[in-house]
């Protein structure tokens, strides 16, 4: 009988070899010493006695026996040679008793090479065991900017932690994400217990992904269960059945058919307007009333940026009187109330969903995946998702009016800039102000202050400057009705505000639910081609927009006006011409224009600008999880 699984087993070896060729690998086992030959050794270490996963045995130390097996540690010998027979015994021994001697072993980049126990792994690999135990060397590279170096480097501090090694990442900072992920300290060393739990969902998870056709993916297991927990989280995953996993996997599996890439990215600069299908046109019909949810991250009362997307709200219940119900939830300030009130929302009935903060980003995520059916979109800029929507606002359009306009009526070559988190859009919002004023008044600077940095004053270093033109806030907060909004003047006793940059939330509103409610709303298709659809609406669709005060000249207004109107019809973009960064780096040139995916990514400021874009460890603590999310300028950790 084991003569006959030795004939079996060398088919296996025979096909390998035959195909390696075609696919481009070699056909032998890998030889580790030929791999160091060629690469910078920092140290060894003995690892000691370990449970090595029979996966990641890849080669021998040596090219003594490579030969002798395919690349599949399959054996290639003739069945009537000496090789043959101690293979046919072992693997009867194995039967009878089973193989618990431990092998001897180098590993090196996660990847074991045999030193001695050439043929246990054979019989063991043959027979579909899962691991060998193993004395290992480990061999570590010289640390260098090749990535999968860095990877290993990541894995190595992993796995001090936790001694687990049967998992493995294509992509730098997936290991402490991990981590993250499972809720575990960063420096907490795992219990047995941890490990075998552990053990146990990402092995039922991996038998469901594989069954699946996991293998056939660009990406390895350990990427797709990272892409699953950050959607489906670790508590009670090894409680779930195949079934649900897998139809949870169907959901992800348009995402891990284009891993690492992300989904096509569809930016909408204004609003499409589409005319209802010509069904409801001829069959009129009463539909039900459509019930929607806005998620706040505050209440109007106590943040401006809250007030906004609630006047917003109130356009949408008069202009739709009686075909919409609207619900509001305030203080939905972290991911895990985010999840649980979107699942609130649903429950009541509620089709449209709005979550108006990015810091709701990932609960937004993870709640389109769980609700296909429901329509989520997100307040945020440059986030990539098949499976919901984002919207925001080009603001700098009218921070580059009100720019022009602070440039004008300085009287001096210093102009402030009031900023508060450093994310995506804010920095286009600084650098078009600062071109506004460089059109009108070259010779001026913009002081840049930033209210979320840690024990800073802007006012006072505004004062001390002897700066009248601030650009502040854009919106009041009716609890703190301050004057200091928009572009205003300090000068003197009293402040004056001179015009504001606004949003008119209602219009992107107004016009989502007119879509909606006449069926024109185009449900992506399923599949790799699922795009990511960005809402990022200017001044030609009127949800942003400039009001000045009286207390600027008529002629002024006039000159803004038609500014205004070059922009909002395309004809002028702000960002357009000769661009330097501060650091004198050339953006952009003559005759040249930024894209739109430029100005949403921009990390650098204008040289006309005095300030920095503050790193991380500069923020108050309130404002680092929204910089995490969408921060710029924000060293990778």
């Amino acid at each position: 009988m084991s003569k006959a699984e030795y004939e079996k087993a060398r088919r296996m070896a025979q096909k390998a070899y035959r195909l390696a060729p075609l696919k481009g690998v070699y056909p032998y086992l890998q030889v580790l010493d030929d791999i160091l030959s060629y690469t910078s050794i920092a140290s060894e270490v003995d690892l000691g006695l370990v449970e090595v996963p029979l996966d990641l045995i890849v080669g021998t130390r040596t090219a003594g026996r490579t030969r002798a097996f395919a690349n599949n540690f399959m054996p290639l010998l003739p069945d009537n040679s000496e090789f043959a027979s101690k293979w046919v015994n072992l693997y009867q021994a194995h039967i009878d008793e089973g193989i618990r001697d431990p092998i001897i072993a180098c590993e090196f980049m996660n990847r074991f090479y045999v030193v001695e126990g050439n043929k246990r792994v054979s019989v063991l690999k043959f027979a579909d065991a899962v691991s060998i135990p193993a004395y290992v060397t480990r061999i570590i590279p010289q640390r260098s900017d090749d990535k999968d170096v860095k990877i290993y480097y990541e894995f190595m501090e992993f796995y001090r932690l936790t001694s687990v090694n049967d998992l493995w990442f294509s992509q730098e900072g997936s290991y402490p994400e991990l981590i993250r992920l499972l809720g575990k300290d960063p420096e907490h060393v795992w219990t047995q217990e941890e490990r075998v739990d552990f053990h146990s969902a990402y092995f039922h998870f991996t038998d469901v992904f594989e069954a699946k056709g996991g293998k056939q993916l660009p990406l390895t297991s350990g990427d797709a269960f990272l892409a699953y927990l950050k959607i489906y989280g670790y508590e009670g995953l090894w409680e779930k059945s195949s079934t649900q996993l897998r139809k949870e996997l169907e959901k992800l599996w348009p995402d891990l058919q284009i891993f690492p890439g992300k989904p096509p990215k569809k930016l909408v600069m204004q609003p499409e307007e589409a005319a209802p299908s010509v069904i409801s046109q001829l069959l009129p019909v009463t539909p039900p009333v459509l019930k929607i949810a806005f998620l706040h991250d505050k209440t109007a009362e106590t943040s401006s940026w809250t007030y906004g997307h609630e006047l917003g709200l109130q356009h949408l219940n008069q202009v739709f009187q009686g075909r919409i119900q609207t619900t509001r939830y305030d203080n939905i300030n972290t991911e895990e109330l985010g999840l649980s009130t979107i699942d609130q929302a649903v429950a009541q009935g509620n089709r449209v969903i709005f979550t108006t903060t990015p810091k709701l980003l990932g609960a937004s995520i993870k709640a389109a995946v769980k609700y296909p059916d429901a329509k989520i979109l997100n307040c945020s800029l440059n986030a990539y998702s098949g499976h919901l929507r984002t919207y925001y606002g080009r603001l700098y359009e009218a921070k580059f009016l009100t720019g022009a306009l602070a440039g004008i009526l300085s009287e001096s070559n210093q102009i402030g800039y009031l900023a508060d988190y450093p994310i995506c859009g804010m920095i286009a919002n600084i650098n078009a102000f600062a071109l506004g004023v460089q059109m009108t008044n070259p010779k001026a600077k913009i002081h840049l202050e930033w209210s979320t940095v840690r024990d800073c004053n802007p006012e006072e270093s505004f004062r001390s400057r002897n700066i009248s033109y601030i650009s502040g806030q854009d919106l009041i907060t009716p609890q703190n009705a301050s004057r200091k909004f928009g572009l205003y003047d300090i000068r003197g006793e009293e402040m004056v505000n001179v015009a504001a940059a606004i949003w008119h939330w209602g219009k992107f509103y107004e016009r989502i639910i007119h879509n909606i409610l006449n069926g024109v709303w185009k449900k992506e298709a399923d599949g790799k081609h699922r795009q990511s659809i960005n809402y990022w609406w200017g001044l030609s669709s009127g949800m942003i927009d400039v009001i000045c005060t009286k207390n600027i000249p008529s002629q002024t207004q006039w000159l803004i006006e038609l500014l205004k109107k070059e922009i909002a019809s395309f004809h002028y973009n702000p960002f357009s011409g000769s661009l330097y960064a501060q650091d004198g780096t050339l953006k952009s040139g003559e005759g040249e224009e930024l894209t739109p995916e430029e100005i949403i990514s921009m990390d650098w400021l204008l040289q006309n600008v005095d300030g920095c874009i503050p790193s991380l460890d500069m923020l108050i603590e309130e404002a680092k999880p929204m910089v995490l999310l969408q921060g710029v300028g924000i060293p990778q950790e």
